[in-house]
């Protein structure tokens, strides 16, 4: 968790592009792109997790809110295959959800297809 929190913190310092309007992790490697600063000061990523459901690639990333207040976010799962190629079909709907001021939600995902391996997740701001 420490590990993700710094390396959000040197993602901020980095400075960033303007065209991600989130944050998205990689399945991969772990590594966190943010595209949205002020964002990124307001919630942890901690370590994914994955699994296995019926021969389907299972995704858990838990999000812990450092606001004191509400936060409306919106999440969507990307799919990608052994060498990386996005699977077919792979992108979900954007989700929206409610992180409350100093709580953790675990978001999931489960691939459509077993050809999926790895995943991105986005986490974005949702529009009111």
């Amino acid at each position: 968790m420490k590990y993700l929190s710094v390396l959000l913190f040197a993602l901020a310092l980095a400075g960033c592009t303007s065209a991600t309007s989130g944050i998205s992790i990689e399945s991969s490697n772990q590594n966190v792109v943010i595209g949205n600063v002020s964002l990124a000061r307001l919630v942890d990523i901690e370590k994914a997790m994955t699994g296995d459901a019926n021969g389907l690639m299972k995704a858990a990333v838990p999000i812990t809110s450092k606001a004191h207040s509400d936060l409306k976010l919106q999440y969507r799962f990307y799919w990608y295959d052994a060498q990386g190629l996005e699977v077919s079909g792979s992108d979900s709907p954007w989700r929206q959800f409610v992180l409350h001021g100093q709580d953790t939600v675990t978001l999931q995902g489960i691939a459509r297809r077993p050809e999926a391996k790895q995943y991105r997740i986005y986490i974005r701001e949702a529009d009111d």
